[in-house]
């Protein structure tokens, strides 16, 4: 092969979109094709008989088909999500990563069916349509309260993925034996129901996306008995040592707690701090289901305050796992610029709004129709609004101040109510063959993996809240880039938008095409000349 074909391979990489091939991987390509044709790296090619001799040939075939292989669309990714103290942290670029994100259960628990195994990431259409309305509006990520871990979720995830969007999942659900019993914990902690738990583990480790779960959801309150945190604990431990024994990364297993004040900091205390003899067993994080600012609230009236300063010296990072107090319609998200404000990133990692499909409860970002279609609610564009006043560079910034705080020991003084937690911190020993299922896996565990998305126009429609169609396409990022507000926009009212979009693919595709090919018969050429 002549050094003249190893230039237009080059050629003919770099003409790929940017999001799939760099300049190291365009070059250890090309090298390879080099050592496929069996001939000296950098050398000008000998005089050679104008015929095709036998070897050659076979070797041509063999680049053309590795170079078809290569030149297929490749599977983009962000990048896991890593903890450093109190900060989510990319990664690849080593930045922090503020939660920007909406609550995801289209159709409420109704959408959890295992009997036919529909859950909210079963449908691919659907996520294709929410994963560009979510983009849209600048979220980077998704919580999932309820989800089967036997159905098939490579499309979702992989749809959620190319838009930017992390996920965060609920490992429980309100059905029995797959939740943790507040009122009788010690009954429902038991073998059938942690192999659930690490199913929804397994089904979801493989996905660079996923970027934690949840061990529990307000299970901690007012109703629940005394040793309910110890079993909740034993849960969180549980499920770390399965990550640790039976995943190649590390996944954050936290807890979402209600924001019930007097037991707020006890919680965190008790489910963080370390104890002697089942080291690393506390929450990776914690979230807070918030709904104390409504209306014109204002920092201190919400007692955000009191918030920031309760969890600035905490060894975890929190977030709000829930928020959008919707006691005065429609919602206004003013505290939008508190929660992504300097006094509150200096303790808190961001939030999670109530939620994306409008149900029951009227706290909906989005109406789903009938028809499969959405219609975008006015609460969807005042939170687009405020999304877009942040100042996404400056809130990647670390503090490295937060970054070498250690979790306190557990010592009964961490607790200042003893009436909702125990003074000891002594865990129950998994049940029967738990530790059997830590150490090897669970049986036939579901197995995730991400997929090509070729598809980034949704096939259902999707309206603005004037009742106007949207020309709404998903875009797909860069690998390791997640969802910013304001830069991956794409919905425009009307028929002219939508052809303008597909003009501009269209001829953004002719570029790529012609010099693709251009750069690739003039290497053929020399090839076998």
């Amino acid at each position: 092969m002549s050094f003249s074909f190893f230039l237009s391979c080059l050629l003919t990489f770099f003409s790929i979109a940017s999001s799939s091939v760099s300049l190291s991987l365009s070059l250890t390509l090309c090298l390879s094709f080099y050592q496929i044709t069996n001939r000296p790296l950098l050398t000008f090619p000998q005089r050679r008989q104008s015929s095709v001799s036998p070897a050659p040939r076979m070797n041509l075939i063999r680049v053309v088909t590795a170079l078809l292989v290569l030149l297929a669309p490749a599977v983009v990714a962000v990048a896991p999500v890593v903890i450093q103290a109190q900060q989510f942290v990319n990664s690849h670029s080593h930045k922090r990563l503020l939660v920007l994100g909406v609550d995801y259960q289209p159709g409420g628990s109704a959408a959890y069916k295992p009997e036919n195994g529909r859950d909210p990431l079963s449908d691919g259409d659907a996520c294709l349509r929410d994963a560009a309305i979510l983009q849209m509006l600048g979220a980077n990520a998704i919580r999932v309260y309820t989800v089967n871990p036997v159905t098939n979720h490579d499309l979702c995830m992989s749809i959620f993925n190319a838009a930017g969007l992390y996920v965060i999942l609920d490992v429980n659900s309100a059905l029995p034996n797959e939740n943790l019993n507040r009122a009788d914990p010690k009954s429902s902690y038991h073998r059938h129901y942690l192999q659930r738990v690490f199913a929804v583990i397994e089904a979801f480790k493989h996905y660079p996306n996923t970027l934690a779960f949840f061990a529990g959801n307000e299970v901690i309150n007012e109703d629940a008995v005394k040793n309910v945190g110890i079993y909740l604990r034993a849960i969180i431990r549980d499920m770390k040592q399965y990550i640790d024994h039976n995943s190649d990364r590390k996944i954050p297993v936290g807890y979402s707690a209600a924001d019930i004040r007097p037991i707020l900091e006890d919680t965190g205390n008790y489910l963080s701090c370390e104890i002697a003899d089942s080291p690393g067993s506390g929450i990776d994080f914690l979230g807070l289901n918030s709904y104390s600012w409504c209306g014109d609230a204002s920092y201190t009236s919400s007692g955000y305050d009191k918030l920031a300063a309760l969890f600035s010296g905490a060894s975890f990072p929190v977030f709000f796992s829930e928020y959008g107090c919707n006691a005065v319609k429609p919602r206004k998200f003013t505290e939008v610029g508190a929660i992504y404000g300097e006094q509150m990133t200096q303790a808190l990692d961001g939030g999670l709004v109530y939620e994306f499909s409008q149900e029951a409860n009227n706290y909906g970002l989005v109406q789903l129709n009938d028809d499969n279609s959405a219609t975008l609610l006015t609460d969807y564009d005042n939170l687009l609004k405020q999304y877009r006043k942040l100042n996404i560079t400056l809130l990647e910034s670390l503090d490295p101040a937060t970054t070498n705080i250690k979790p306190a020991r557990c010592s009964s003084d961490l607790i200042k109510d003893a009436k909702y937690f125990e003074n000891n911190f002594k865990l129950p020993d998994p049940p029967d063959g738990v530790p059997e299922m830590i150490k090897n896996g669970i049986p036939n565990p579901p197995m995730g993996k991400l997929v090509n998305i070729t598809d980034t126009k949704p096939k259902y429609d999707v309206l603005d809240s004037n009742g106007h169609v949207l020309s709404l396409e998903m875009k797909i990022l860069n690998d390791f880039q997640s969802n910013v507000p304001g830069q991956n926009i794409s919905g425009v009212p009307g028929p002219t938008a939508d052809n303008n979009t597909k003009k501009a693919a269209a001829n953004s595709m002719t570029s790529f095409n012609t010099l693709s090919l251009v750069a690739l018969l003039t290497g053929l050429t020399l090839l076998i000349i």
